[in-house]
């Protein structure tokens, strides 16, 4: 006697596959459009860059654009690994220290009781409605007083903790049993091991979309208006800076955006499978 095997069907019926299928291929074109049309302006000639209507393919393609971007930059009186070291480095303690504050403030917040602790959730909320040019004034002012003005401060403290990743930490740690904390605090674990060795693997989808976010802002960070020194400058700046001579230098300035693209998407591939298969089954219930 043969077995049939079911087949699961997520449309409900075979037709109800394709249509998914078709719809979730029409979303993924789209989102690939700009990107593919970044790539496509950076191998343009610059006769090429100005025709109407645009093409949205390469008649002569070549990659005179990076070449003169690189001639540029190397022509610099300041290296340009120096640019790239200050770009790193920026990104991975920015990175880093969001990871740090953002998971400890976040497990205090959803786990730990303590007076005013309703009111702090509601302050955090409120300032997922202000965008960072809000406060762009006060930071100056801050930092011009303290004295940060051209150092490697002036463009990573303002950004090592942000509204958005305490309150997607806050709400992944929410749904972590009470149960699992009580029982860790009667084997006599702390505040501190129960949060970096018992919770954070649980919310592994939320460290890792935060972990995504925080290094694609930070990578763009220019500190136009608090660094001076060009020794200082991360590469957003300079690329910015190369390609402000207008028209001549259109192709340069496409080149730009796609080697600026590469580092957050290199980082968002090989962190993507593993949000997405933990998203689809996180969240832990009593």
């Amino acid at each position: 006697m043969r077995i049939k095997k079911s087949r699961k069907k997520y449309g409900g019926s075979l037709g109800g596959d394709i249509a998914i299928f078709i719809l979730l291929t029409v979303i993924g074109l789209f989102m690939l459009f700009p990107i593919y049309l970044s790539f496509v302006q950076s191998i343009k000639p610059p006769e090429e860059l100005f025709l109407f209507p645009p093409k949205l393919y390469a008649m002569a393609p070549t990659n005179q654009n990076f070449v003169d971007l690189i001639n540029t930059a190397s022509n610099m009186w300041v290296p340009f690994s120096r640019y790239i070291f200050n770009s790193v480095f920026v990104a991975v303690v920015v990175t880093a220290t969001q990871l740090i504050f953002a998971s400890s403030a976040a497990y205090a917040l959803a786990k730990v009781n303590f007076p005013g602790k309703h009111a702090l959730n509601k302050i955090i909320e409120v300032a997922l409605l202000f965008t960072s040019t809000v406060t762009f004034i006060m930071q100056y002012m801050v930092m011009a007083t303290i004295g940060l003005i051209d150092t490697y401060l002036a463009i990573t403290l303002p950004f090592i903790a942000t509204p958005m990743g305490l309150f997607l930490m806050r709400q992944f740690m929410g749904q972590i049993p009470d149960a699992m904390i009580e029982a860790a605090h009667l084997d006599g674990a702390g505040h501190m091991r129960i949060c970096w060795q018992i919770v954070m693997p649980n919310v592994k989808p939320a460290w890792l979309t935060l972990m995504i976010f925080a290094f694609n802002g930070a990578w763009q960070i220019t500190g136009y208006s608090f660094i001076y020194n060009e020794a200082l400058k991360p590469i957003p700046t300079v690329l910015q800076q190369i390609t402000a001579s207008g028209i001549a230098r259109a192709g340069v300035a496409a080149a730009a955006v796609v080697i600026l693209m590469i580092p957050p998407m290199v980082l968002f591939l090989l962190c993507q499978s593993s949000v997405v298969e933990t998203m689809a089954s996180s969240g832990l219930k009593d």
